[in-house]
């Protein structure tokens, strides 16, 4: 499965149907190998997602999804961000979920944690295809404007935005060579503080100082969280969550075993009063599945020892079975080997 996933913040779901899903959609469709194609649409998100047939190769049409997709990015909406393009085994729900809760870290806070250190590590493990969170609130700064005061003083909301764009951007100045020295400039023309913020300067004054206008003027800031429509909840304590994606090929067991080694790793990293736990895995199914198969096949192999022997009374023809079960069953898992097929 093939997904291609676009944001365009505040747009309605019917803006985003008519000039970010369609397009994507028809571009797509047209990919060789493509068992059923199906979109949503909602207030600010696209999900196209696109099934392909069986035992098709994943790479080849991963490749002719994100040429389709390029081919019409021209025609999205200027303000949507570029669409992401992601491929899966096509499973409704992820191989396991790692919870993290805290009761003094905010979920905001944590959540940009998550990102930066512990998703990069899940990320490394054979099989995994991506690591989603769940319950999390992306960090940001929050500025919050009054109308009243931004009237007052004869400034709009685009003034507002204008001047953080002024004052809060990355530069490259470059460097300085001279015949025997070469120097780098650095210049600070980000804003990284609640403080600086509050203190960014909106207007600047002219021969009254009066006119000059800063932010706090006309708002407060806070370094909160930029949504707060998802969260999480772990034994009854704010958390949040990640949910590991298998590869096509991704095996389950490895998956779940490669998470538990690293818990004790991540844990000594985590900040104080973090908790995590392996919230649920599928793997121990499978597991369970497969020790009952092997359960039922020695249950199998006794009881027909036990009764060729009763039948026979011999020990001679009890052999036969003992030596040909093992044989047909080597037999079988050399053909499903040749033919490409897991045990799973």
């Amino acid at each position: 499965t093939i997904t291609v996933k676009t944001t365009y913040p505040g747009a309605s779901a019917e803006l985003m149907q008519g000039f970010v899903t369609q397009p994507i959609a028809q571009a797509v469709s047209s990919v060789e190998g493509i068992d059923y194609l199906t979109s949503s649409s909602v207030q600010g998100s696209s999900t196209v997602t696109v099934r392909m047939e069986l035992n098709r190769d994943s790479t080849q049409a991963l490749t002719e999804v994100m040429a389709k997709v390029n081919q019409v990015r021209y025609k999205l909406p200027e303000g949507a961000f570029d669409p992401v393009i992601e491929r899966s085994a096509g499973d409704s729900s992820a191989v396991a979920y790692v919870g993290f809760a805290s009761e003094s870290v905010s979920a905001p806070a944590l959540t940009d944690y998550l990102a930066r250190v512990v998703q990069p590590m899940f990320a490394t493990i054979d099989g995994v295809a991506k690591v989603d969170v769940y319950g999390g609130q992306q960090l940001a700064m929050r500025l919050w404007i009054d109308p009243a005061k931004l009237a007052a003083r004869g400034l709009t909301a685009a003034d507002v935005a204008d001047a953080v764009r002024r004052n809060n951007y990355q530069a490259a100045p470059g460097k300085v060579k001279g015949q025997f020295v070469v120097s780098n400039i650095s210049v600070n023309t980000d804003l990284t503080s609640v403080a600086e913020f509050r203190d960014m300067v909106v207007r600047k004054g002219g021969d009254d100082s009066a006119a000059l206008v800063r932010l706090k003027d006309v708002g407060t800031v806070e370094l909160g969280a930029a949504a707060t429509e998802t969260s999480g909840i772990m034994d009854g304590v704010p958390a949040v969550y990640l949910g590991l994606s298998p590869t096509p090929g991704g095996n389950p067991l490895v998956i779940v075993d490669g998470i538990k080694k690293l818990l004790p790793e991540i844990q000594k990293t985590l900040p104080p009063g973090v908790k995590v736990e392996l919230a649920f895995e599928t793997a121990r199914f499978i597991q369970s599945s497969i020790d009952e198969v092997a359960h039922t096949l020695l249950e199998a192999l006794l009881i027909v020892v036990i009764v060729i022997y009763l039948c026979m009374g011999s020990l001679r023809s009890v052999l036969i079975p003992v030596v040909t079960i093992p044989l047909s069953m080597l037999g079988a898992a050399a053909l499903m080997l040749a033919f490409g097929f897991s045990i799973n």
